[in-house]
């Protein structure tokens, strides 16, 4: 079965809201829900580990700017680790 990226009608008309997400590492279990919610497919789990030894998501690079700021990261994780704030226009968050 072939899936086709969808597209809206008006998407010229449309801003489509960007987002940084930020991570309190010390906060993070390592469980990985909010990589396998993020309907962008921006986060991975990467090599770093926190203090507690646990390894933590990342924004998978090249990715930096495809947040959507849905938030469904910051609603989803158990420890309050991780959220999203609307993008400001640097690479560096």
């Amino acid at each position: 079965m072939r899936v086709y990226a969808r597209t809206p009608l008006d998407i010229s008309k449309v801003i489509v809201p960007r987002g940084q997400v930020h991570l309190i590492p010390e906060r993070c279990k390592g469980c990985e829900i909010c990589v396998q919610f993020c309907p962008q497919n921006v986060l991975c789990i990467s090599d770093e580990r926190n203090q507690k030894g646990y390894r933590i998501p990342m924004v998978i690079p090249g990715k930096e700017t495809e947040c959507v700021n849905c938030e469904f990261c910051t609603l989803v994780c158990p420890e309050f680790a991780i959220f999203t704030l609307p993008w400001n226009g640097d690479h560096d968050g």
